[in-house]
Order: C-alpha cells, then sequence, then structure tokens
C-alpha cells in the first residue's frame, strides 16, 4: 500500500526530523523515577537501541532535574522531558534534552498571576537558547479547565457531568480550540519548531480531533496517539483503531503506544509502534468497527515516573481480568496511576480508580466513594459495577 503523506513543516529533535518528508518517529516513555538516574539511564539506552526515535522522561523536580543531567551524561539518545506544572524548571532540563513537552492545561497551575502567553514566551526563550523543540502536548484527561468549562455551559452540563461524547452534533471542541490557540500565538512570535499532539483514550475520538486538526493546520507535524489505552493486547487495538487510519490518511509525522506494562518491558511499546507502521505498509489498517464500542471500556494509563506505586500496572491487570464478567456492558473502567490525568479521568468513568502510593481513590460516576488498599480495592470496584449493571437491567 502507498500511502501519500501530507508534507508538514520539518522540526528538528536530536538528531531525528518530525515532519517533511522524513519517516514517522516512533517514540516511549521511560517509568523509572527519574531522579534513580542509573536505572532510568539504562532504560533509555534499552529503548533507544530497540528503536525508539524519542524516549521522553517526566521531570517534576530540581532533583528530577539534576538526574536528567546525569542520564544525559550516560546515554546517547534523542531526549524529550514531560513539563506539567512546573513550567520553570525548563531552563534546568533544557541544556540536556532536544525536546521539551508542555501542557496546555496545566501551564495555569504554577505562577497563575502571569498569562499563560507570558508562561510560552518563557519556554520558547528557553527552547531557543538551548536548542530545543517544542511540543505543545493537550490530553482530553488534563484540558484548560476555563475551555471545558464554557463547553460544558454551551452543552447544558454542569462541572460534575463528565466530558460529553464527541460526535457530529456536539463535537468536543476544547482540544482543538487549545491547540490552535497555541499554535497561533507560536507562531505570531516567530517560533516553528514545534509539534502538536491532541490525544485522548478513546479511538474515535482521537480519530475526529486528529481529523479536524490537520485540516485546520497542515504544516503541522502531530504526533499521535491514544492516552490510557491500557494493557496488551487490548491497548494495541485500541491504538491501531485511531492511529492506522489516520497514518493511512497521511496524517502523524510520529507516535507512541501507551501500554499498561512495567517500567522493564516498555519495550512492548516500541516493538506495536513498529508493528502499526509496518499494517499501514502493508494495507493492513484496523478501523473504529474492529472495537467493541457497545461493551466495556478499560481505560488504563501507561505509568510513568510519577506514578506513585509501581503496584498501579499489577492493579490495572487485576482489574482487567476481574471483570471479564462485563464484558457486554456500556461502561467504563478507569485505573489511573498519577496526579495528571487520574482525576479527569476517573471522574469520566463509570467506576474510577486513582491509584496512590498505598491507596486507591475509588470513584462512581465521578462520585468519591473512599479510599482503599490495593488488596481491598478489586473487590470493591466489582461490586460497583455490578451495581451498576443490576440498574441497567
Amino acid at each position: 500500500m502507498t500511502v501519500k503523506r501530507r508534507v508538514t513543516r520539518k522540526v528538528r529533535v536530536g538528531s531525528v526530523i518530525i515532519g517533511g518528508d522524513a519517516p514517522v518517529v516512533v517514540q516511549t516513555m521511560a517509568a523509572t523515577k527519574t531522579r534513580d538516574y542509573e536505572a532510568t539511564a539504562a532504560s533509555v539506552a534499552k529503548l533507544s537501541k530497540f528503536g525508539a526515535g524519542i524516549v521522553r522522561v517526566a521531570v517534576d523536580t530540581p532533583q528530577d532535574a539534576k538526574a536528567l543531567a546525569e542520564i544525559r551524561k550516560r546515554v546517547d539518545a534523542n531526549l524529550s522531558v514531560d513539563l506539567q506544572e512546573n513550567f520553570r524548571l525548563a531552563e534546568n532540563v533544557a541544556p540536556n534534552v532536544d525536546k521539551i513537552r508542555y501542557n496546555p492545561g496545566k501551564i495555569g497551575f504554577l505562577e497563575p498571576e502571569l498569562s499563560w502567553e507570558k508562561k510560552v514566551e518563557y519556554l520558547v526563550d528557553v527552547a531557543k537558547e538551548y536548542d530545543c523543540a517544542l511540543r505543545v502536548g493537550i490530553n482530553s484527561g488534563s484540558l484548560d479547565p476555563e475551555k471545558l468549562r464554557e463547553y460544558r455551559e454551551k452543552l447544558g452540563h454542569n462541572d460534575a457531568d463528565p466530558a460529553p461524547a464527541s460526535d457530529d452534533a456536539t463535537f468536543f471542541d476544547p482540544p482543538i480550540r487549545s491547540a490552535l490557540e497555541h499554535v497561533d500565538f507560536l507562531e505570531s512570535i516567530g517560533f516553528d519548531r514545534y509539534v502538536v499532539s491532541i490525544k485522548d483514550s478513546d479511538p474515535e475520538t482521537v480519530l475526529m480531533l486528529n481529523r479536524r486538526f490537520a485540516a485546520l493546520k497542515p504544516f503541522v507535524p502531530l504526533h499521535l496517539g491514544v492516552t490510557e489505552a491500557g494493557a496488551p493486547p487490548r491497548g494495541i487495538l485500541k491504538t491501531r483503531a485511531a492511529l492506522e487510519p489516520l497514518l493511512a490518511e497521511g496524517i502523524g509525522e510520529t507516535l507512541r503506544v501507551s501500554l499498561t506494562v512495567v517500567a522493564d518491558q516498555k519495550e512492548q511499546e516500541v516493538a506495536a509502534g513498529k508493528t502499526l507502521l509496518e499494517n499501514v505498509a502493508n494495507g493492513a489498517v484496523a478501523s473504529i468497527a474492529d472495537l467493541n464500542k457497545t461493551g466495556l471500556n478499560i481505560v488504563s494509563c501507561p505509568g510513568c515516573s510519577r506514578t506513585e506505586s509501581s503496584r498501579f500496572v499489577e492493579l490495572a491487570h487485576k482489574i482487567d481480568d476481574a471483570t471479564e464478567f462485563a464484558r457486554p456492558y456500556p461502561l467504563t473502567v478507569a485505573v489511573m496511576g498519577c496526579r495528571v490525568n487520574g482525576p479527569g479521568e476517573s471522574d469520566d468513568a463509570d467506576v474510577g480508580m486513582w491509584c496512590g502510593g498505598d491507596r486507591v481513590n475509588l470513584k462512581s460516576g465521578g462520585t468519591s466513594v473512599g479510599t482503599f488498599s490495593y488488596e481491598e480495592v478489586v473487590e470493591k470496584a466489582v461490586e460497583l459495577l455490578k451495581e451498576k449493571i443490576s440498574s441497567m437491567k
């Protein structure tokens, strides 16, 4: 199958090019604690050798930033850093990375008195000084609160309601609005070394959002992914259903397959990404129709250095097994490992779990049920799910 890819602007990230006529770049993210620089350096080296063109790490504290400098000394890889609330760490990490990812939905957290435009100007100045690219990384689980509030008001929803589903009549526009706002601002200040990602845990929403953005901004390179796709093999099928049609349409310059696996098995993400590209090249393109859209949907994040307990991955797999009885029912169960998308995704689920160090926050339709140990929460979650199924009959 010959895919006619759109031709976007080229963006250099270390030794690789994203966009233009360059091959699609497969990315992944280290899940070791960044401050454990020896373990993280070993993970980055392994993933890079396995074929990851870019490896991302998370930095939340000055200690993480110091560890990143040690990681850079130890590995020859294209590094991307993930900044969430603390945008000021950019100047500490920029000397040791090739790309900085910021989240428009989280950039308002620190120094709320400062406009987001001033914060982005700061990030651009740092990126220029240290020869870094930027990624504008938008996730539906951590959207700009103001845009989400305006959208819910427009549709007559209140803040306690889950985000409405995407369809042609009520298109889920906050991610697109946020992306366009930041792209237009970056262009207005003369910075063009950036890529955009617009992700969601629902494959159909990922398709719609990226098609829409690609039509509006055809020159901007897109990083594709389904957030919280879940454990393999289901997580791989979800990602295929979203990304393969986009790639077959020529949309997407770089991608990540986000799987719920332990830190030393992250090469599974790289392998899945490579296979996905091979599928598209061979014409074996999955579709949304391949998913059971009417049955149980399990959302679980891939884990990263922000995950407070590695037991989160084990819990996600236990939930996957324990909810087999609920497969025919149109319900969503979320198992989330950190604070970034955890609150949003667990609120939007029928049964949501947001995992801490030794306790798990359990929610029912966004309402807190309580906190439970990792040993207790599976049974409690199953009870909630059975109650919801009973109410549907």
